[in-house]
Formats: structure tokens, C-alpha cells, sequence
């Protein structure tokens, strides 16, 4: 059969799938003036583009992954900490350290409740209507600034010091994977949050809150690490294990509410750079998109999942000398 039979007569041009006159081949490929048997052009690779984009996806997944199984060890650490207290006899001054310690966090995190309905009152000035969509990102923010407040202001333990002074490392406390994916992360955020706003892709409201919240939380995180870290180690050995428990709660705690306001609002940037992007005509195969895309999902998924184990480690210390008690 030749090119005669199946594109039938000269000057009845057969119309194929989608209206093309010229068959089918047409259709998919983009080419009438192929000789008989008609191919794939050359040069189309589209099946490879769509293969390494599927690649791509994954593989900006990754980090997420990474970083939830960083979390996941992290509970090991708060399960020693915990098991140290519980089983430690603290002074009495240690005792008092534990209950005034919770009481100062569930304060101050009140307050952050409070600043999360602040939050929700100007949203509804700056946006009206629309504002309706922000209520849970304003609320969930004022909690989350609550919880950075609370460790950044902890009150000094009054036992006392040891002599000469002794403190610990910060290999002691928290990950150094954990910290400077923290930094990182909020470092992104403030480059996404300016490329876009130069790019007039943000409303100013928008932008300001994008890059003044992630900012604010990195500050108070780092407040709070670097109190933990020049604090003397206490005199008795009986109120170390309270002392480093304390100071790991704080590591943890700042470190995971500062990662969590600077991924959800990268998760959310990234998704809107990728769509915008992705409407765009760009010659050939262009993979920025995909990886925006993919980049914002694993962004995203990763701050849900930290804001997840950050509720495991609000949980305040407590001394239950059930060890002792036969």
C-alpha cells in the first residue's frame, strides 16, 4: 500500500484527527512533507523531556524526605533528654527551674495566640474579602512567633553556677544538620521573596509579610541558641541533666518553628513561580517549571511535617521520680 491508498486522491486532501488534511501523521508529528513511511521528526524528544522531568520531580523531593528523617532522629534525642529527667534527682532549685520554665512557656505562647488574632484583624484591613483564605496562615504564624518569644525570653535558672565555668556544645544539643537547614531555608525564602517582588509577581502587603516574618523568626531563633550556648552549666551534678534538657527544647523548639515559617511561605512561592512560569511559550523543553513545581510540593510537604514534629517537642519537661519510687 503507498502514500496514494492512505492519503487518498490528489486534490481530496484526507483530513485526520483534529481537522489536519494531512492524516493522522500530521496530527501527531507536525509534518505533511515527509516522504512515504512518515516518522517522527527529528529532533522531537518529548518522551525524553517528559522522562527527565518525571526524574527531576523526584529528585527535588529528596530534601523533604531527608529532612523528615532527620526529625524522625531527633525524637531519639528528646526520649534521652526526657529519660534523664525523669530519672535524675534534681535539687529543690532544680525542681523550681522545671515548673517555672513550663509556666513562662504557656504564657508567652498565650500571647501568641493573641498575635495570631492581631494577625487575622489586619489581614481583613489589607485584604478584605480576601482575607478570609489568610486566617489560618495568620494564626498559625502568631502561635508559631508565641513559641520563638517564649524560648528567646526564658527565664535565667537561679541554681548555681559551676566553677570554673563549663558549657556545653552545640554538637550536644541539637544537629548541626537540623541548624543549618534552618538557616538555609530562611535564606532561600528571602531571595525567592525579592526575586519575585522585583519581578512585580507579589503585592507589596504580600511581600513585606513574606520577608519580615521569616526574618524575624531566624532572629529570635538565634537569640535563643546563642543564650543556650553561653549559659553555664549548673554547680550540681544532680540539676545537669535538667539543665540540658532545658537547653535542648529550646534548640529544637526554635529550630523547628523558624524551619516551618520559612518552607510553608517558600512551598507556597515557589508554586506560584512555577505556574506563572509554566504559562510562558519558551522554545523547546523547558524543566525551570518542573522543578518550581516540584520544589514547592517537597517545600511544602517538608514544613507540614516539621510543624508535626514541633507539636511532639511542645510537650514541657517534667520530673516523675518513678525509678526511685520502690
Amino acid at each position: 500500500m503507498g502514500p496514494a491508498e492512505v492519503n487518498g486522491p490528489a486534490g481530496t486532501p484526507r483530513r485526520g484527527a483534529g481537522g489536519s488534511p494531512y492524516g493522522r501523521e500530521q496530527w501527531l508529528y507536525g509534518r505533511a512533507d515527509t516522504p512515504w513511511p512518515r516518522c517522527r521528526p527529528e529532533g522531537d524528544n518529548g518522551t525524553v523531556g517528559r522522562l527527565i522531568a518525571v526524574v527531576l520531580f523526584i529528585a527535588v523531593l529528596v530534601p523533604g524526605v531527608l529532612l523528615s528523617r532527620a526529625w524522625w532522629l531527633a525524637a531519639g534525642r528528646r526520649a534521652v533528654a526526657t529519660a534523664a529527667v525523669e530519672f535524675a534527682s534534681p535539687t529543690a532549685q532544680g525542681a523550681t527551674t522545671l515548673r517555672r520554665q513550663a509556666q513562662h512557656g504557656r504564657r508567652v505562647r498565650r500571647l501568641g495566640l493573641l498575635l495570631g488574632v492581631l494577625g487575622i484583624v489586619g489581614s481583613i484591613v489589607l485584604f478584605a474579602e480576601a482575607s478570609v483564605f489568610l486566617w489560618v496562615p495568620a494564626l498559625v504564624i502568631g502561635l508559631l512567633m508565641g513559641v520563638l518569644l517564649a524560648e528567646a525570653s526564658r527565664p535565667r535558672p537561679r541554681w548555681q553556677q559551676a566553677t570554673p565555668v563549663r558549657r556545653p556544645r552545640r554538637s550536644e544539643l541539637i544537629s548541626a544538620w537540623l541548624l543549618w537547614t534552618m538557616r538555609v531555608v530562611t535564606a532561600a525564602e528571602v531571595i525567592t521573596v525579592v526575586v519575585l517582588w522585583r519581578g512585580d509577581q507579589l503585592a507589596d502587603p504580600v511581600g513585606w509579610v513574606a520577608l519580615v516574618v521569616p526574618l524575624a523568626a531566624w532572629l529570635l531563633a538565634e537569640i535563643a541558641l546563642l543564650r543556650t550556648l553561653v549559659r553555664p552549666l549548673p554547680a550540681e551534678g544532680a540539676d545537669v541533666p535538667v539543665d540540658e534538657a532545658l537547653r535542648t527544647w529550646t534548640a529544637h523548639l526554635v529550630a523547628a518553628a523558624t524551619s516551618v515559617l520559612a518552607l510553608l511561605p517558600l512551598g507556597a512561592l515557589l508554586l506560584l513561580a512555577g505556574i506563572e512560569r509554566g504559562d510562558r511559550v519558551s522554545e523547546g523543553f523547558d524543566l525551570l517549571p518542573v522543578a518550581l513545581v516540584a520544589g514547592g510540593f517537597s517545600a511544602l510537604a517538608s514544613g507540614v511535617a516539621v510543624a508535626g514534629f514541633l507539636i511532639t517537642w511542645l510537650r514541657p519537661l517534667r520530673f516523675s521520680a518513678r525509678a526511685l519510687a520502690g
